[in-house]
């Protein structure tokens, strides 16, 4: 077990055994690897350059420090695009095509958090390029199950009188 100081109290504050480590991997599993937890930071990217890399409405990455993170395998099937006009490195599995690192110095990994199987000790609270939100990207209206379909939900819209005509 770990044993802090509380700042305010000074008082010794205890943690209990947790992991030490999240693993990740790819689609086709051709690449994985890990980082120490918790991770440093997390946060919901809603820029243009993330939705394009990402292929979604937003991408979530998780942030930790380069020496902090391991292939596990794969290392040899990962591809890298320059990319030039955000001074930074996205990284590729060459098999599956899944993004598995945004990488804009030599300090700091940015991973997609979906590519994690577990949690990494931090939850994404940020949100980075909001004013960037798309329209059609899901805002937290209220959904409904789609009758025949399980599983799929939808949202019903607003209903106008003259449309049920």
């Amino acid at each position: 077990m770990k044993s802090d100081v509380n700042k305010k109290t000074g008082a010794a504050k205890t943690r209990g055994p947790g992991p030490t480590r999240a693993e990740g991997e790819c689609l086709c599993g051709a690449v994985a690897f890990e980082i120490g937890v918790p991770a440093r930071w997390t946060w919901h990217d809603h820029s243009s350059a993330s939705r394009r890399a990402h292929g979604a409405a937003y991408a979530t990455y998780v942030g930790t420090w380069a020496s902090r993170f391991r292939f596990l395998r794969g290392e040899d099937n990962v591809t890298r695009f320059d990319d030039v006009e955000r001074d930074g490195v996205r990284s590729f599995c060459s098999k599956c095509g899944s993004p598995i690192m945004f990488q804009r110095n030599k300090q700091n990994v940015n991973i997609p958090r979906a590519l994690f199987k577990s949690g990494v000790g931090r939850e994404a609270r940020y949100h980075i390029g909001i004013d960037q939100l798309q329209e059609w990207a899901y805002h937290g209206e209220a959904l409904s199950p789609l009758k025949g379909f399980p599983g799929v939900v939808w949202n019903r819209g607003k209903r106008n009188k003259t449309q049920r005509a």
